[in-house]
C-alpha cells in the first residue's frame, strides 16, 4: 500500500496517509490513458465548420445556355461544383466527434492516471485547504510553501468556492472537485495536488 506524505498548507509534514493499492498502486496502463485522452479531446471538438453544397448557394436557378449548339460543354447551372462560387463536393458539415469507452476502460485509465502521480512523485496531499476569503496570493503563497512552480491540479472534496475562487486567475493552476476528476486535466498538469478528504473520495468510487 503506497504511502505519501500529509502536508499543511504551510507545506510542514503532519503525518503520513495510506492510499488504497486498487486506485494509486496498479501498474499504469498507457495504451488506456492514450485512448482515454484522445477520447476527452475529441468529445470537446466543436463540430461546427460548415460550407455550402449546391443547392445552399446563391443563384444558378437558370439554365445557363442551351443544351445543344453552342460548341460548348453542357451545363445545368451555374452553381455547380465546377463553376467560380460553385458548390463545394464532400465539404465538412456540423458534426460531433465525440464518442464513448467501455466504463470498465474509463475507470482504468483514471486510476492509471492517478498511479502514475503518485508513482512518480508527483502526489501532493493536503490535511486541508481553506482560505477565509477568496485571495489569489492566498493560493500563491500555498504553492509557494508547497515549492510548486509548474502546472498543477488542485483537488478538493467538496466544492469550495474561496478556494475555487482563488486559483482561477492563475494561468498555470486548474481546480476540480473530486467529482469532476478526469483523465486528461490530470494527464497535462505535471503536479496534482490533492485534499484528505477528495483522496478519500476518489477512493470509495474507484478502489
Amino acid at each position: 500500500m503506497p504511502t505519501v506524505d500529509l502536508l499543511n498548507q504551510t507545506g510542514s509534514r503532519v503525518g503520513d496517509i495510506e492510499l488504497a493499492d486498487t486506485v494509486f498502486g496498479i501498474e499504469p496502463n498507457e495504451h488506456v490513458l492514450y485512448d482515454a485522452v484522445i477520447m476527452q479531446q475529441a468529445s470537446l471538438r466543436q463540430g461546427t465548420h460548415k460550407v455550402k453544397n449546391r443547392s445552399e448557394r446563391r443563384g444558378g436557378g437558370r439554365k445557363p445556355w442551351r443544351q445543344k449548339g453552342t460548341g460548348r460543354a453542357r451545363q445545368g447551372s451555374i452553381r455547380s461544383p465546377q463553376w467560380v462560387k460553385g458548390g463545394i463536393v464532400f465539404g465538412p458539415t456540423p458534426r460531433s466527434y465525440g464518442y464513448k469507452l467501455p466504463k470498465k476502460v474509463r475507470r482504468l485509465a483514471i486510476k492509471s492516471a492517478l498511479a502514475s502521480k503518485a508513482q512518480e512523485n508527483d502526489l501532493v496531499v493536503l490535511d486541508e485547504l481553506k482560505f477565509d476569503a477568496p485571495k489569489t496570493k492566498e493560493m500563491v503563497k500555498v504553492l509557494s510553501s508547497l515549492s510548486i512552480d509548474t502546472k498543477v491540479l488542485i483537488v478538493t472534496g467538496n466544492d469550495d468556492e474561496t478556494v475555487g475562487l482563488s486559483a482561477r486567475n492563475l494561468p498555470n493552476v486548474t481546480f476540480l472537485t473530486a467529482g469532476s476528476v478526469n483523465v486528461l486535466d490530470v494527464v497535462k498538469h505535471d503536479k496534482l495536488v490533492m485534499t484528505q478528504d477528495a483522496v478519500k473520495k476518489v477512493e470509495e468510487v474507484f478502489a
